[in-house]
């Protein structure tokens, strides 16, 4: 399923590549440096850095989210724990409890005085 979608990704990105073949010269401002790629690589990277930059984001506005679910899940887990220290607690306390007739079949037997 996933070649599925990502095979028509890929056959777009090799078009694109083989038909933006034409070098540009890439500079930035404040330096006398110029890179000289095809363009379709300079588009490519910058495609690139873009997602990198967007799942950044997205990744940074969900960590408070992730530790908030980590705080829940360690007081889960105390919860969970004293739990069973109570009800081992309660059942050393009760001790052993009695058989009810019919159990596990839902059906509970009722005695009644004759009349």
């Amino acid at each position: 399923m996933r070649w599925l979608l990502l095979l028509p990704l890929l056959v777009v990105l090799i078009l694109f590549g083989l038909s933006n073949r034409q070098e540009v010269a890439l500079g930035l401002w404040p330096f006398d440096v110029a890179w000289v790629v095809p363009l379709s690589v300079a588009m490519l990277v910058f495609g690139a850095l873009a997602f990198l930059f967007g799942a950044l984001v997205a990744w940074l506005g969900a960590l408070q989210y992730r530790r908030r679910a980590r705080r829940l899940e360690e007081a889960a887990r105390v919860l969970e724990a004293e739990l069973a220290d109570l009800r081992a607690r309660t059942a050393r306390e009760v001790g052993p409890v009695p058989p009810v007739a019919g159990a596990g079949t839902g059906v509970v037997r009722l005695h009644r005085p004759a009349a």
